[in-house]
Formats: structure tokens, sequence, C-alpha cells
């Protein structure tokens, strides 16, 4: 029997991510994936800018970026346009790359920190006791470790073996997905249009091809196994858009039933849930994978101190309390995009269409919209009596002639000091995975942050006189071992 410390089940975005962030921590993991070829999916395309941010952390943003094309201009409802300049991100854009352009990356990644990828690979049983989880295969084997993760998709087997409830409803229109070339493209880096028979979008993959999608209300009762012909295609594109651009030669096409589920619990005993495997929403906003990425950046590094000994007991569950809250929120988000698009009643539509541009021209409203569809505005809940810059996105601070984002690439805590003095390095015990560095005071920030692995601050203080002290705390907290008492 194959025994390791991690499974992850699914080489998908989510899967590979974490792969990678387990072996950045040091942790023996396989991934296990179902499909025995690589995957040439580009059903997810939309890379919002914190998830470039997660992506720079680990140094591979700029790997990306070549693969995809930026859109600067994002519009959340018919009419209300918003421009991503006013992101105070290194990456204020949506950058168009197909999802089988991101799997190389992160693929690629996992390679070079040597984490093995077995493809097909089928699980068909799971049985855990509180030291391990023995996972069964199609084949007949058996693999076993400490933790498993199920990253395997919106019809998770692990999920299912859990039996925990994936509660929520099915959207009444079908998605229609084609990969086609068009002689007369929009002039929009990505183009969108809605009309009484539906909505559509059109998306470039940069390489001659593009991504049509239709949701297509007079045909969203035909089965899912029928298929999708270019001339259905091209029918939908005029009914709604008034033209399909020239739609000619088509290479890969389906049908897509787009639902809203939730996982009741993303963990169960030694086994936890992560990307579709635990939230499932429809597709208009983009959020699907990079939600799915910001599940692997969190959980990664705190099963990494679970498996070593080095974290506090209480870390790994803070995965499901952070990310649960997160998948709801995105539920949420992306369940109002869905009935701004494609609401059947028209009063309840155009109310909140107006409501929606109504928000765009206010300022502060404005940027939370932005800030929650970017991914940049979410944030962790604080505790009590904490710092306000608790559990907010630390933004990439110059940190002496590195950015704080490539001070992160090392997977290690950040202590980032703008105090007068100058000295908290000192009050940190050396054998912690923490690395300090010097930063220009500014009002905006605090004098001094404690920056998790995956880029949000876990305590935050300002120079006073007691800040030695209440450093030391949050040392404690969060690496589980206390820093230097003095």
């Amino acid at each position: 029997m194959e025994t390791t410390d991690v499974l992850v089940i699914g080489a998908g975005p989510t899967g590979l991510m974490l792969a990678g962030e387990l072996a950045l921590a040091g942790v023996r993991c396989r991934v296990l994936e179902r499909r025995a070829e690589t995957s040439n999916l580009t059903r997810a395309f939309a890379v919002h800018a914190r998830t470039l941010e997660l992506l720079d952390a680990r140094g591979l943003a700029d790997r990306l970026l070549p693969r995809g094309i930026p859109v600067r201009e994002i519009a959340p409802a018919p009419g209300a346009t918003v421009d991503l300049g006013e992101l105070d991100s290194r990456f204020p854009m949506v950058l168009i790359a197909p999802q089988s352009g991101t799997e190389r990356v992160l693929e690629g990644r996992a390679d070079e920190l040597g984490v093995p990828i077995v493809r097909g690979a089928e699980v068909t049983g799971l049985r855990q006791d509180a030291e391990r989880v023995v996972v069964e295969l199609a084949d007949g084997g058996e693999e076993s470790a400490r933790w498993v993760v199920g990253c395997d998709g919106a019809h998770s087997t692990v999920r299912g073996l859990l039996e925990v409830p994936f509660t929520g409803t099915e959207y009444a229109t079908h998605i229609l997905l084609a990969d086609v070339r068009l002689t007369a493209p929009p002039p929009e880096a990505m183009f969108a249009e809605t009309g009484p028979s539906g909505a559509v979008v059109v998306v470039p993959f940069g390489d001659g091809w593009f991504r049509a999608i239709a949701w297509d209300r007079e045909r969203e009762q035909v089965p899912l196994d029928v298929p999708l012909p270019v001339e259905e295609m091209r029918d939908a594109f005029g009914r709604v858009a008034g033209t399909d651009f020239g739609m000619s030669e088509q290479r890969w096409s389906t049908r897509f039933l787009s639902e809203r589920r939730q996982a009741a619990r993303y963990r169960v005993g030694r086994v936890l849930l992560a990307g579709d495997a635990a939230h499932v929403h429809s597709p208009l906003g983009g959020q699907g994978m990079n939600t799915g990425i910001g599940d692997a950046m969190n959980l990664g590094w705190k099963l990494g101190a679970a498996v070593r000994g080095s974290g506090p007991p209480w870390l790994v569950d803070t995965y499901a309390t952070e990310r649960h809250r997160v998948g709801a929120q995105v539920l949420a988000l992306t369940d109002t995009f869905n009935n701004l698009v494609l609401g059947y009643s028209p009063v309840r539509q155009f109310l909140q269409r107006q409501a929606v541009r109504l928000i765009v021209r206010v300022g502060p409203a404005r940027r939370i919209v932005v800030g929650r569809l970017s991914g940049i505005g979410i944030a962790y809940p604080r505790g009590h009596g904490t710092h306000p810059w608790t559990g907010r996105r630390a933004p990439d601070v110059a940190c002496g002639a590195q950015r704080l984002y490539e001070v992160l690439r090392e997977g290690r805590f950040v202590l980032v000091d703008a105090t007068a003095a100058g000295a908290l390095a000192e009050e940190v015990e050396p054998s912690l995975p923490v690395t300090t560095v010097r930063a220009r005071p500014t009002p905006e920030r605090p004098d001094a942050m404690l920056v998790r692995p995956d880029g949000y601050v876990a305590w935050a203080g300002d120079d006073e006189s007691d800040i030695a002290a209440r450093l030391r705390h949050g040392v404690g907290r969060w690496c589980g071992s206390p820093a230097r008492v003095s």
C-alpha cells in the first residue's frame, strides 16, 4: 500500500495549487487524478486580481500573464461598467486565460517541487480512523495518508463517500459552451450582451479561437447529452446580440447545467473538501476557479503545519470556518449576477440593474463591489479586541529591495516592521517560520503586520509601548510556539 502525508484527489487548478503548497511546506503528498490524460479544458478562463496576487506570492503570476489577455474594465450588470484601474493592486485586471493554461503553470510548479501526479487513479472508497485515511481505488489498490483533501470537482466522489450534504439548487437555463473561430470578432476584449432570449459572451483565447457562451431560454429544455452544433450557437447569438460575429469552425462544444450548491461541512475527521467539491455556482462573475485557488492557498500552509506538528491544534479548523464563509459569500454574489442577467421577472430585473448602475457611480459603493468581484476585498473575521487590520488582505508593500509578495514566496510568515526602532525581529524566536522585513511607516497601514503565508494579516499593531509584548502573543498564537519571552 502506497503511503504519504497527504493525498490530494483531483488534478484541477485547486488540487494542483494545494499540492504545490504542501510540497513548499515540506510535506509529502501525492495527487490522484481520475482522468488518464492531461486536461485540455477551457471552461474557466477568468483569473481575478486577488488570484494573480496569490500566484505572485509563489512566483507564478509572471508565468501565467503571457498566456492570457488582460481585461481592465468589467460590467457587473448591463450598462454598468467599472474601471479595474482603481484597484490597489499590481494586477488591476481580469486575465483571460484558458483553464488548461493555468493548469499547465500549476502542474509545472508541482513537478518542480517533486509532487507525484498519478493519472487514471479513480477513487471508489474511503475509510478513516483517528490517525490515518485509506483510499480504495477502482483497480483494487489502496493508498493511505495522514490526511486526504477532495479537490475532485462538482460531482466529488470524496464528498459523496463522506455523505456530506451538498445543498442548493439548479438554475433553469442551460449554458451553451463552444470554442469557435470568428471572421468578424467584437472589438472588446470580452463582449457580453443580454436580451429577452438570454445572454451571450465572447472571450478571446489569443490563439485565433474564441470561447462562445450562451444562456438561451428558447433552448433551455434541450437534454444535456444532445450534441451542440455550431448552427445552434449561431442562432442563439443572432437572437440575443444581433450577430454571430462570423462564427465558423467549432473545435469543441457542450451543454452545461449551472448549479448553486455548497457542502454543509468542509472537514470530516482527516478528510477535507476544497474547490468545486465544496462549492459550485453560476459562472457569471468568473468566481469558480478563483475561489478554489483561494481555498488551496488558505489550506496548504495550515495543513502543512499540522503534518509537521508545528502549528496550534485549532489551525486546520480555521480553514473550514474561513473558507466556508467565503464560499457562501461567493454563492450570494454569483446568484445576484445570475438574477441580474437572466432573471425571469422583468420588473425585478429592471430595478436590480438600476440599483447596480447607481452603485457603480458612487465611489465607496463601487469599490466594495469591485473588491468583492476581484477578490481584493475578501477578508477573514477578526477576533474581539484585535487590530482592525487583522484578517485583511496584506497589500504588496515595498520591503527594502523586495516586495512583500516576493518575500512570501518561501511560504513563511512575514513580519513587516515599520516601527521607529525597527527592532521587532529581536522579539521572535529564530527557530519559528517568520521572516522579518523593514518597511516605511505610513498612516494608511499598521506600524507592524504579521502576514500569513497566504497573504492575509494574522496580527497587526501600532507603535506603542507594549507592541513587543503584543507581538509575542500574536506570534505564539499563530505559530504554535511562544516567541522569545524577555
